[in-house]
């Protein structure tokens, strides 16, 4: 897949991933698309699929293929294996990615924030890392409390975004510890009983998403220039999670305005954090 095919595909499925990728150096922009295209694949496994049983087999085909370097033709493994290569990306990344994604596949709930947070850090917070090593190996030894708060807070914006659609398939991704703090269970949320719990369990959730953004936002104060761009996506997180209201149990939120996402990422690549 050349590069201008593997952008488009990227900007098709996500205009946010695509445009960040516009403002890394020219030469590591196939690298960063790359590691997007893999994400949109991976993250789009339990849309395509109606059982986990399928969804396990395509996770794991993913696993295998990384692990013996063997693309089987398809494009976007053959240009993932190249970028591993390439900035020497460790592999183990990818294996602990695709395992975290298994949650996705089924109704069992975090138990706790925690376990929450594990979650959120192998899929975005790696993410993010792996773009930071792509972009300069040496500053990124410094990011991991970066991609760490960072990636947080996208997982937590993400599954609030989805709340409802998780909701209508019997799945639950708000921590027990979390429902049982305002009165509420995993199989009370997905029969919704007591609406009023499941409207502060939701406030907590978007409550915890903001926390992390500040302390990203803070850290990201002393970011070496260098790794800006891999930080991009975090630029419309904070215009996001003001559309969270409390009822996205029951609708999917809006998303933010182009122009406005589109504005953040411009202001924060010009003037940082």
């Amino acid at each position: 897949m050349d590069t201008a095919e593997l952008s488009d595909l990227v900007r098709r499925q996500d205009p946010d991933r695509h445009l960040v990728t516009l403002y890394a150096p020219e030469p590591k922009r196939r690298a960063l698309l790359a590691l997007h295209a893999f994400y949109l694949d991976v993250a789009a496994i339990r849309s395509r699929v109606r059982e986990p049983l399928p969804g396990e087999i395509r996770l794991q085909w993913w696993r295998d293929t990384i692990a013996k370097d063997e693309p089987g033709g398809h494009p976007i493994a053959e240009v993932l294996l190249e970028t591993i290569h390439a900035h020497d990306l460790p592999k183990s990344a990818f294996d602990n990615h695709l395992e975290a994604r298994i949650f996705d596949l089924y109704a069992d709930p975090f138990e706790d924030r925690n376990e929450l947070e594990g979650y959120c850090g192998e899929t975005e917070g790696a993410m993010l890392q792996l773009a930071a090593v792509v972009l300069d190996p040496a500053a990124a030894r410094e990011t991991g409390s970066l991609a760490g708060h960072g990636g947080c807070a996208l997982g937590v914006l993400r599954i609030l975004n989805n709340l409802a659609v998780a909701r209508a398939r019997g799945q639950c991704a708000i921590p027990r510890d979390i429902l049982a703090a305002v009165g509420t269970t995993p199989e009370m949320f997905v029969e919704g009983a007591e609406p009023k719990q499941l409207c502060a369990s939701v406030a907590a959730m978007t409550a915890l998403a903001r926390d992390h953004l500040a302390k990203f936002t803070q850290e990201a104060r002393a970011m070496p220039a260098s790794v800006g761009p891999a930080f991009l996506l975090l630029a419309p997180a904070s215009a996001r999670l003001k559309r969270i209201e409390p009822s996205a149990f029951e609708r999917q939120p809006s998303d933010a305005p182009a122009w406005r996402r589109q504005f953040e990422i411009l202001r924060r690549a010009i003037r940082g954090w």
